[in-house]
């Protein structure tokens, strides 16, 4: 997996950063962003990009809406989560209604997830 580049999707990528929802924006500005281990956000690994990315922990954190919850949504995750495995990688999925009613229990909870991947 060329997990630094893939010159088909750095447009979307960057479109992403510049274009967050409002509960990936929460949860980078109010926790990401100055979390002690650094993350990415957008993050292109392969042929997928990521939500947030921790490299130290090789963690992804993938944000789910609800069309998430519907059968080609939980599919369309279940390949890119499969894809990302293959590469050591563990995926994180939490949804938005989460961030939005349980934020603290969101941040523990990835605090704790981190922690055990280190």
């Amino acid at each position: 997996m060329d997990r630094k580049h893939n010159k088909a999707i750095v447009q979307f990528a960057r479109d992403l950063r510049k274009n967050m929802t409002k509960e990936e924006r929460h949860l980078w500005y109010d926790f990401l962003r100055d979390y002690p281990i650094k993350f990415l956000r957008q993050k292109i690994l392969g042929k997928y990009i990521v939500d947030f990315y921790c490299a130290k922990a090789n963690v992804v954190i993938e944000l789910d809406g609800s069309q998430h919850y519907e059968d080609t949504g939980s599919i369309y995750d279940k390949k890119r989560t499969d894809y990302l495995a293959e590469y050591g990688i563990k995926v994180i999925r939490i949804s938005n209604l989460d961030i939005l009613k349980n934020f603290e229990g969101v941040c523990a909870y990835i605090d704790n997830a981190v922690k055990q991947f280190l």
